[in-house]
C-alpha cells in the first residue's frame, strides 16, 4: 500500500536549502528591509516593454542570481516549482521556458513560496529530484492591472488594503548535504512542513485580505504545532506572510482564544517590508513575492549566521479572482508551511 501523506509532514532526508537569492523594486529598497535583499531594481519595468514582462525577467534574474550564488547552470536543476499573481501563472512559465527545466506551475497567491518550497522538499525528500528550485514573484502593477483599477485611474485605497510588492525569491533545494563545500550557503535544511486547508469565514471585502488569511494562518500553525508536539517558544520565529497589519492582529488574538501564545516570537513579512509612517502602504506589504523575499533575504541569512536556529515559514494567500468577489463570493484564505533549520 501507498505510505500516505498526511498534512502535516517529517522529512527524513533533511532537504538541504543549497542556496537563495532575493530581488526587490525601488519601493521595497526605500524600506525597512533595504540591506538585506542580494539587488535592488530602480526600474519597475526592468527593461522590458510591459509590466508582464517586467515580472517575468524579474523572477528568471531572481532565479539565476540563485544559480550563480551556488556556481551552477540550469541543466543543474531536475525540476522548478514556480508560480505568481498573474493570470495562468503566465509570470513564471514565461520566465522559466528558455531554460528547458521540467516545470511545476503552482498557484497558492501570497502563499507561493511556502508552497514551492513545500512541493521542492517532498521531491527531494522522497528521491524524486536531486535539486529542485521553487522560486516566486509579484509586481506591484501586474497585480494592480489585473485585481483592481488601471494605475492611471488613480483610485483611493481602504485603510485595510494591502501594497502588492515588486520582488522576487529564489531557494534550491537539494540532496546535496547541507553543510557542501560547494554550497553557496551551506548548513540550512527543511525539517517539515504543513499542507494547508482552506479556510473561509466568510470574508468579502477583497481589499481586507489579511482577515480573510488569518484563520488559515492559524489553523495552519496550531495543527503543526500539535502534530510535532511543540510550543511557540521552541522557534526562534514563526514567520506568516502576508498578514499585514491588521491579518496579524486577527490572527494572534485567534490562537490566544486557543491558548497559544505567539507575541513573542511572531513576525509577518507584510508588516516588515514597509515603514508605514513613511511609506503609506496602510496595512503592508502582499504578494508572492513579499514573503519570499524576506525569507531569502532576511530569515535565511538569520538562519545560517546562527542567529536563529529554527523557524516556521507560514505564507498566507487569499483564493480570489479578478471576477469572484463581483460574483458576490466569499474568499477563502490558505496557509502553507515549512520548518527550517540551522545545521
Amino acid at each position: 500500500m501507498p505510505k500516505r501523506i498526511y498534512s502535516s509532514l517529517n522529512f527524513e532526508n533533511h532537504p538541504g536549502i543549497y542556496s537563495f537569492a532575493s530581488i526587490a523594486g525601488k519601493k521595497e529598497g526605500e524600506g525597512p528591509m533595504k540591506n538585506y535583499f542580494d539587488r535592488i531594481e530602480p526600474d519597475p519595468s526592468f527593461g522590458e516593454e510591459n509590466w508582464e514582462k517586467a515580472e517575468s525577467r524579474l523572477q528568471s534574474d531572481t532565479f539565476q542570481l540563485a544559480l550563480q550564488k551556488a556556481r551552477l547552470k540550469p541543466f543543474d536543476i531536475d525540476c522548478m516549482v514556480a508560480g505568481d499573481l498573474i493570470n495562468q501563472c503566465t509570470g513564471s512559465s514565461f520566465a522559466v521556458r528558455e531554460t528547458k527545466i521540467p516545470f511545476l506551475g503552482v498557484y497558492g497567491a501570497c502563499s507561493t513560496m511556502a508552497e514551492s518550497l513545500l512541493l521542492a522538499g517532498i521531491l527531494v525528500d522522497g528521491g524524486y529530484s536531486f535539486r529542485t528550485a521553487a522560486v516566486t514573484s509579484s509586481h506591484f502593477s501586474t497585480a494592480e492591472r489585473q485585481f483592481r483599477f488601471p494605475l492611471s485611474y488613480g483610485g483611493q485605497r481602504t485603510p485595510t488594503s494591502q501594497w502588492t510588492c515588486t520582488a522576487s525569491g529564489a531557494v534550491i533545494v537539494s540532496s546535496d548535504p547541507a553543510n557542501s563545500e560547494n554550497s553557496g550557503n551551506p548548513g540550512l535544511y527543511l525539517a517539515g512542513g504543513c499542507i494547508g486547508k482552506i479556510n473561509d469565514l466568510g470574508v468579502t471585502d477583497s481589499t481586507n485580505m489579511g482577515a480573510a488569511m488569518a484563520p488559515a494562518a492559524a489553523d495552519t500553525i496550531q495543527r503543526y504545532l500539535g502534530d510535532t508536539k511543540t510550543c511557540p517558544e521552541d522557534y526562534d520565529a514563526i514567520v506568516t506572510g502576508d498578514l499585514g497589519k491588521i491579518g496579524s492582529e486577527l490572527f494572534i488574538d485567534l490562537l490566544l482564544k486557543q491558548n497559544l501564545d505567539l507575541t513573542k516570537v511572531h513576525q509577518d513579512c507584510g508588516c516588515l517590508m514597509f515603514d508605514d509612517q513613511q511609506q503609506d502602504t496602510h496595512a503592508g506589504g502582499s504578494g508572492c513575492g513579499c514573503s519570499a523575499s524576506i525569507l531569502c533575504g532576511y530569515f535565511l541569512p538569520k538562519l545560517q549566521d546562527h542567529t536563529f536556529k529554527k523557524i516556521l515559514f507560514a505564507a498566507t494567500g487569499a483564493l480570489l479572482s479578478a471576477m469572484s468577489p463581483q460574483q458576490g463570493e466569499s474568499i477563502p484564505g490558505i496557509c502553507h508551511l515549512v520548518e527550517i533549520r540551522s545545521e
